[in-house]
């Protein structure tokens, strides 16, 4: 087996390990401290407009979409290791790359369901990263974790859809960029197949009815990087049927394209995080000194790094041989291994930022270091995209139904 990357993911690592070196890092207490004089917490600090336009010259820009028309006309396999280095800062890189969820979803959606006109309007301006995006799938009154539990509505009217629900935890919605949901409700509430009630609709931020209430709060953290987390309403947002995205009842079957590339690109950042914990973890190691000795020479923290070593190295493994077979089999034939990433790599990531927050004391809960923010944006992970308990369960039934 050749583990090597092809040339072209070479050079792209390189280009991005620098940009990161000479523009990222240094520009994640910038950030901090433009944020803290905007006018709003959610408007975008100027730095994150000149990460923007710094990556954009040097062609790192649109990384994520292996559609070539659109994108960089990466597979997955060669995108990994470029998203697991912007993984090591996931307030700034990701958004700096145009390669940040929810838009990098919402992008995918539009460019293989929508129509010539949805993209023109909508997919042109995310690919340019002039606005922004949210998906609205998620509701506070029922059991999300089931996606045929959604209630919104999404009724027709003569050449309208009225749209009414509430969703949240709506990522993205808060920025004032966002100009556009694509929004997950029923338009065959009573049908046979509960697979088939759903669809998927366009509805422009503006829109009369639609109501963004309030930001919600991860572990106290508001998620600049994802534009926040929303309370939305609809309440009788009426759009054209034109907005509607591929067809009715197709909206079960477009969440499950999307989410499969999602979970792999949270998986691959997830590594990004967990290599800056390991890389904190060292230096605060040895740069400290306890009963005698530096942290370093203390035994539990040299198991602690260890165990931190071996766990990043057998995801890296895991999500590269996951991209490798989206790529060759496509997201069906790639589905147990998507769904063993989406379990074991969040979970162990949590466990190695726990111990870096360890490691560092009070410093590490502080604002003083990422620790604390990881930590919140890693256990999220275990609830996004489908929470483990039913990445486990379909897991399980599918190794069962070999024996049964």
């Amino acid at each position: 087996m050749d583990f090597a990357f092809d040339a072209r993911t070479e050079e792209l690592r390189a280009k991005l390990l620098a940009f990161m070196d000479e523009y990222v890092y240094p520009a994640e207490p910038v950030a901090d401290e433009q944020r803290a004089l905007l006018a709003s917490p959610w408007d975008t600090p100027a730095v994150v407009e000149e990460l923007k336009e710094q990556a954009r010259s040097q062609g790192l820009w649109n990384l994520f979409l292996p559609d070539a028309e659109h994108g960089a006309g990466l597979t997955n396999l060669q995108y990994a290791p470029l998203a697991e280095i912007t993984g090591r800062s996931p307030q700034l890189a990701p958004t700096a790359l145009n390669c940040a969820a929810p838009d990098t979803g919402n992008m995918e959606v539009l460019a293989q369901f929508g129509d010539e006109r949805q993209q023109k309007q909508w997919l042109e301006p995310l690919l340019a990263g002039e606005i922004r995006s949210a998906f609205a799938m998620t509701e506070p009154d029922v059991a999300s974790s089931d996606a045929t539990n959604i209630t919104t509505l999404i009724q027709r009217d003569g050449d309208e859809y009225v749209v009414t629900g509430r969703k949240w935890y709506i990522s993205g919605a808060m920025n004032p960029d966002c100009k556009i949901f694509i929004v997950m409700g029923k338009t065959d509430p009573d049908g046979a197949d509960i697979r088939r009630q759903q669809s998927m609709v366009l509805v422009p931020r503006d829109t009369p009815g639609v109501t963004v209430k309030r930001a919600m709060k991860v572990f106290g953290y508001e998620d600049h990087s994802h534009g926040g987390h929303a309370e939305v309403v609809f309440d009788r947002a009426r759009v054209p049927v034109t907005n509607l995205i591929g067809e009715e009842g197709g909206g079960f079957a477009i969440a499950q394209a999307r989410l499969g590339p999602g979970r792999i690109h949270h998986c691959m950042r997830l590594i990004g995080m967990a290599e800056r914990a390991i890389e904190l973890m060292c230096r605060r190691a040895v740069s400290r000194d306890a009963f005698g000795k530096a942290l370093a020479q203390q035994g539990v923290v040299q198991n602690w790094i260890a165990d931190a070593r071996v766990a990043v190295e057998q995801l890296r493994l895991l999500v590269l041989k996951t991209a490798w077979m989206m790529d060759t089999v496509g997201n069906r034939g790639a589905h147990t291994e998507i769904q063993a990433i989406k379990i074991a790599t969040p979970r162990a990531v949590v466990d190695i930022l726990d111990r870096a927050i360890q490691l560092h004391g009070a410093g590490g809960v502080s604002q003083d270091f990422p620790l604390a923010e990881l930590y919140a944006s890693a256990r999220t992970l275990m609830l996004a995209d489908g929470p483990d308990e039913v990445h486990q369960r379909s897991l399980a039934r599918r190794e069962l139904k070999k024996y049964l």
